[in-house]
């Protein structure tokens, strides 16, 4: 009997959080040009080792590929390789983002319906993104230009740790919040901060380990599995929903604001169906995104519902 792939968020993280605090401290010391080198030799050692991730990769560049019909688009070693190297480059922006070393003037902002006009007063609204580009971009428009309060949902256990590092590195606009379940406690806390002006940002293409509904839709045509969890959340919460994502496009940073619903209701016998349409909606604009910036969607494990662990 074959064994079921584990969930991604069952994976412990390579010591991630202690790997960021040392990178951090090595950016800040050495600075970004030294530590450089440094990533190169880490990327390379998790490309070679890193067969799961690399054939994820792989099975993700190929579906671009042939959904967009563009076959300068298909996987080589080398298209691989710089994935990986973009997702390194996205950590060094991380850091230039928490340490305050990213002017808002390297910052282009796509907003053509004007969402960044409701983050200055009235309730507060909901943003979901994906891991596509970096996202940290965005909460640094929150830190220094919109001065609004973010709260950032993840399904992460070591929220909490990583508040503590963006507090050492004077964050005071951002904060993370666990959410692995939508419990009334959390659903409460969630309400009053929308009452206060405070916005809420979660990810649309994460499924998390426990207590979440799923919605299995088209992405980059074969049938995927999507978290329901951010438009059950704007439907209990009554707040309009918006998507945001952020691409590097010729050394310069991207914002791209967009409407998506302004409400999202349904009745209890037809809940599924509604969402699943949000969810379907939600899918096809990422493929489009994802084409804008095709080796900047982040997700290095087995994504659609199929699990081809053939080597490669």
């Amino acid at each position: 009997m074959s064994r079921q792939p584990r969930h991604w968020a069952a994976h412990r993280e390579r010591g991630s959080f202690q790997l960021m605090r040392l990178t951090a401290w090595l950016a800040r010391h050495l600075g970004r040009r030294a530590l450089a080198p440094l990533l190169y030799l880490i990327v390379g050692y998790f490309f070679l080792f890193g067969g799961r991730a690399r054939r994820s990769v792989r099975r993700y560049q190929q579906r671009l590929a042939d959904w967009s019909g563009r076959p300068e688009l298909a996987p080589t070693r080398a298209s691989l390789f710089a994935q990986f190297m973009a997702f390194a480059d996205s950590l060094l922006d991380k850091l230039d983002v928490w340490s305050g070393r990213l002017p808002l003037t390297r910052i282009d902002m796509a907003d053509p319906h004007g969402v960044r006009l409701a983050m200055h007063g009235g309730r507060g609204q909901l943003l979901v993104g994906a891991h596509l580009g970096n996202l940290e971009v965005c909460q640094a428009l929150a830190e220094l230009g919109e001065k609004v309060r973010l709260n950032v949902l993840v399904h992460t256990k070591h929220a909490e740790r990583f508040n503590r590092l963006l507090n050492n590195a004077g964050s005071q606009h951002l904060r993370l919040i666990q959410v692995s379940e939508l419990d009334p406690a959390i659903m409460l806390q969630l309400s009053e901060r929308l009452d206060r002006g405070e916005w809420l940002a979660i990810a649309g293409d994460r499924v998390p380990l426990r207590g979440g509904r799923t919605a299995t839709v088209d992405f980059l045509g074969h049938p995927a599995a999507f978290p329901q969890g951010p438009w059950l959340l704007a439907g209990l919460l009554r707040c309009p929903l918006n998507l945001l994502c952020c691409l590097k496009l010729d050394g310069r940073y991207r914002v791209i604001l967009e409407p998506f619903a302004e409400r999202v209701e349904w009745r209890r016998q037809d809940r599924d169906r509604v969402i699943r349409g949000h969810v379907q909606r939600y899918a096809d604009r990422l493929a489009e995104l994802c084409l804008l910036a095709p080796r900047q969607w982040f997700n290095f494990y087995p994504f659609w519902n199929d699990h081809d662990d053939t080597p490669h």
